[in-house]
């Protein structure tokens, strides 16, 4: 238990960086965590160089040490849906690091006026999935995207007013 709460005293020390467009470091971070998580939508630097002019992307380190990255796509729709995706390294989950990004996507979703809240999680990443629903959120589709095999699910997030 001890052990514990320590490693949760240093996701204060965690620094959130969003991605510069031309930030060559930070495009190739963002893009290893990303690839590294969902590798049937492995992304070139050009393709996250692209992403990162119409989301945000932010990187997360520890120090001078990566442990995630998210994505937070601005509100859209009559409902001002956003998408917020935290993804945590394998080595650094359970340990609140996946939180912090969550949090801080969440904030900068509200920030941009998002009435509800999204998140799309590869099927096979079940911590991913379990990370989602503990937060309260709520699948709305299972996807399997044209000439492709993998599942993805749609999950959603109501926002209160």
């Amino acid at each position: 238990m001890a052990e514990q709460r320590a490693e949760r005293r240093t996701v204060t020390d965690v620094r959130m960086e969003p991605v510069d467009p031309d930030a060559q470091n930070a495009l190739r971070d963002w893009r290893h965590v990303h690839n590294l998580i969902v590798p049937p939508a492995a992304m070139s630097l050009d393709e996250v160089r692209e992403r990162s002019g119409r989301n945000r992307l932010e990187n997360a380190y520890l120090g001078d040490v990566l442990v995630g990255c998210s994505t937070v796509r601005p509100p859209e729709g009559e409902e001002a849906v956003a998408t917020v995706i935290a993804r945590v390294l394998p080595d650094f989950r359970r340990r609140g690091y996946g939180a912090a990004l969550y949090e801080n996507g969440l904030t900068r979703a509200r920030a941009l006026g998002a009435g509800a809240i999204e998140t799309v999680v590869l099927a096979a990443n079940t911590d991913g999935v379990r990370f989602a629903e503990a937060r309260g959120f709520v699948e709305t589709e299972r996807y399997v995207l044209d000439g492709e095999t993998d599942l993805w699910i749609t999950l959603r997030l109501r926002l209160r007013s």
